[in-house]
């Protein structure tokens, strides 16, 4: 199984990026808001317990969030492996992450980490969000995110180097350049 979690601040690439790695290694892709909103939409007893966090204003429990990621996994017969998109956040998910792979005879593959530098996630994101409308994408709300972004994910770096499953990736320039520094990490690590 190739098992990727892939990492960047909102505006590096992680949706291109995944786009195409999907299409070259045919893995699924498992995208912890799009997985949420499907489990809600659907009623399933998961997605009304998520429901009930949601409408409190609460973050769901990591317990609950890898239940619905765990049944999410298990719906993919046949598969080659998963992109993780968004998940883990903290140290506490990335090792529930680990235990709920190990149960099923699997790891974490690789970790990318897509990085590029502040100014130009900044440039990006709100082009993004002219061309888009997404009103997410204005420089306050922007900037509250790359700092939530830095606080959670350093720590998830050093777990990931530790784990021996980190490759860096310099998310800056020629789109295929990037997609080969990915294909390269991956190949790397399978």
């Amino acid at each position: 199984m190739l098992n990727i979690v892939i990492f960047g601040a909102p505006g590096s690439g992680k949706g291109t990026q995944s786009e195409r790695i999907l299409e070259k290694y045919g893995v699924n892709h498992i995208s912890t808001g799009d997985v949420l909103r499907a489990e809600i939409k659907a009623e399933t007893e998961l997605g009304k317990t998520a429901k009930g966090f949601i409408d409190q204003g609460q973050l769901i429990p990591d317990s609950l969030m890898i239940d619905i990621l765990a049944a999410k996994l298990d719906s993919f017969v046949g598969s080659k492996g998963v992109i993780f998109d968004g998940f883990p956040r903290t140290i506490a998910q990335a090792d529930a992450l680990k235990a709920m792979l190990n149960e099923r005879g699997q790891d974490v593959t690789v970790m990318l980490e897509l990085d590029v530098p502040e100014d130009e996630l900044m440039t990006r994101l709100i082009k993004r969000g002219i061309e888009s409308g997404r009103t997410d994408d204005n420089e306050e709300t922007i900037k509250k995110r790359l700092k939530v972004y830095h606080e959670q994910t350093s720590p998830l770096k050093e777990w990931y180097k530790n784990d021996g499953k980190h490759c860096y990736i310099n998310g800056l320039g020629d789109l295929d350049r990037i997609f080969a520094d990915i294909v390269a990490a991956i190949e790397s690590k399978k």
